[in-house]
């Protein structure tokens, strides 16, 4: 029986902590070497963290990154690592090290660079040219890297109709609802083509806006997944490959043999590795390590992930403990239940700040969250501080009725306040703000906007709702309170104030989003929705023009597929109108 062994080792590294990222690789290692794997895989750009985006402008960081894939070499011995890192040429190559007993066999150079969404690659590297197939005794394998296998004649293709068993293909693939479905079928569709093993390595943790899932799998010749690490949590895959199967795989095929005669030489580049294949006879398969997902609803997914990109934005900014602003509303709550999964209970601090408006029932739903979650809660209220204020404006504000200009007011007086904690506590304050309300400014600057890092800012808020629904019978015990999820939404900002008295129901608002924001569509196709006109114009209108506020808003977890920020690009000066 002709079988490899690999391990694939789905790591969370830092951007720019290269002792850190040394540390962890080293140690995946040792955990791997005692499995006896022929080869073992890191993700892509493991060594410097993904994406280093401007850092790769700085030469001393790409020598610190090949100083970082020397000390990881030493630590090399009797079985192949890939490695993803920068080598430097002519110019940078977003590359994958091909390593064996502490020397650098061959590097492999990324082919198809991204250059949309939040990917920028063009920006920095160079593309690489060489399709490498590598032999290890009779063992044949490809090394690839992310965008690399989404091409159906890319460089998987190419080396698996060159000989190649396998692929291994290293990733830092962001995570977006929907995202992990479509990439299985996409690997399953480019395994089961080119008659492939396909093992698909990604990596996994928080990077600003970006959160990576991990999910790496492996999928055999038919396209069948026949193992899956976690996601969003580190984990290692170890997997015999079985070898014959591809090949009779192959025999069967006949499309493939007029495919070789039409790929041509010279495109592929063979490299021995003088190395065999460890006798596996004698090894049992409980040796291997092969974990399978479990598959889970959309809300528990997008709940991982905003946890996850939360913890980790927090500690790898070095930071301990956080604030959020509490108002007894969906929104707040839903960061607050965050917060204490990502960073503990003791490190989340509630501040409610009443106003003349909030109602009795806000501070009640406060008090009980808080009890629901242990954390601590302080109430300052700003009774005082806005009546002080509108004292100071009256002299030239005078008999002018009260507006938008007055509701801010408490806003940014809550916002000064949580700053206010944040500077002298040294907590990092949690925004709290939906999608829903970014995307057409229901928002204060330096108010309800102020803070480090907002959490829900990818979220529409009917999938707020979704979420908190989701969370209590999932922690078989009340969390977000009753009342809150029953309650309509309202900033409290003045008497009876409604969200519906501004905005479309979020029934309503959240579709004409998605198709004008995520899926660019025009006026007449939201209207051939469903849309009222009228409507249409009003959201089409308010996403536009608060393009300014956004652009002051703090980063915040990419969740849908086009998030503000790295994914939209809008213009803050423009005057085009959709209609």
């Amino acid at each position: 029986m002709k079988t490899v062994r690999i391990a694939l080792c789905q790591i969370n590294p830092t951007v720019g902590d290269f002792d850190g990222n040394v540390k962890k690789i080293v140690k995946f290692i040792e955990n791997a070497g005692a499995y006896k794997p022929d080869i073992i895989a890191f993700p892509e750009l493991a060594v410097t963290g993904y994406p280093p985006e401007d850092l790769l402008l700085k030469p001393q960081f790409i020598e610190d990154n090949l100083n970082a894939l020397r000390e990881i070499q030493k630590k090399v011995g009797d079985f192949i690592v890939i490695l993803g890192f920068v080598d430097k040429k002519d110019d940078i190559y977003n590359a994958a090290a091909v390593i064996h007993n502490k020397k650098i066999v061959d590097v492999y150079h990324k082919i198809r660079l991204p250059n949309y969404g939040v990917f920028d690659e063009y920006r920095y590297f160079q593309a690489g040219t060489r399709y490498p197939v590598y032999e290890m005794g009779d063992v044949m394998f490809g090394v690839t890297i992310c965008e690399d296998i989404w091409y159906p004649d890319g460089p998987a293709a190419v080396q698996a109709l060159e000989g190649a068993e396998f692929i291994i293909n290293i990733n830092a693939s962001p995570y977006n609802m929907g995202k992990s479905n479509f990439r299985e079928k996409m690997l399953s569709v480019r395994a089961s083509d080119s008659s492939v093993i396909v093992a698909y390595l990604n990596t996994v943790g928080g990077q600003d806006e970006l959160v990576f899932d991990g999910h790496s799998l492996v999928v055999d010749e038919n396209g069948d997944v026949i193992a899956g690490a976690k996601q969003f949590e580190e984990d290692m895959i170890v997997i015999d490959l079985d070898l014959d199967a591809v090949f009779i795989k192959r025999l069967r095929d006949p499309r493939r043999r007029q495919q070789v005669i039409s790929l041509g030489k010279g495109i592929v580049e063979r490299i021995r590795i003088e190395r065999k294949p460890a006798d596996i006879e004698g090894r049992q398969s409980s040796q291997c390590y092969c974990p399978t997902t479990i598959p889970c609803c959309a809300e528990e997914e997008v709940y991982n992930a905003l946890v996850l990109g939360t913890r980790d934005y927090i500690l790898k900014n070095g930071f301990k403990k956080v604030c959020i602003g509490l108002s007894g509303g969906i929104d707040s709550s839903l960061v607050a239940a965050i917060a204490v999964d990502a960073v503990g209970k003791e490190n989340v601090t509630g501040i409610f700040m009443p106003s003349p408006y909030t109602s009795k029932d806000s501070g009640e739903d406060v008090d009980e969250l808080s009890k629901n979650l242990g954390i601590k809660v302080i109430e300052e209220p700003i009774n005082d501080i806005f009546e002080i204020y509108l004292k100071t404006l009256k002299s030239e504000f005078g008999d002018l009725p009260p507006d938008a200009t007055e509701e801010n007011l408490q806003a940014r007086i809550r916002g000064n306040i949580l700053m206010a904690f944040s500077n002298k506590f040294g907590r990092l304050v949690l925004t709290t703000g939906n999608k829903s309300e970014m995307s057409v400014g229901y928002a204060t600057l330096y108010g309800d906007m102020a803070g480090g890092f907002a959490v829900i800012k990818d979220v529409p808020k009917t999938l707020v709702y979704g979420i908190c629904k989701w969370k209590n019978p999932k922690e078989g015990r009340t969390i977000i309170p009753e009342r809150v999820l029953c309650k309509e939404p309202s900033a409290e900002l003045k008497p009876d104030q409604r969200d519906i008295d501004t905005l479309p129901p979020y029934e309503v608002l959240d579709p004409i989003l998605k198709a004008y924001i995520e899926e660019d569509k025009s006026f007449d196709e939201i209207v051939n929705m469903g849309c009222e006109e009228d409507c249409a114009k009003k959201v089409i209108k308010m996403v536009d023009v608060s393009e300014y506020k956004r652009r002051q808003s703090p980063p915040g977890i990419k969740i849908t597929p086009k998030a503000f920020g790295r994914d939209r690009r809008f213009p803050i000066t423009n005057r085009y109108k959709s209609w």
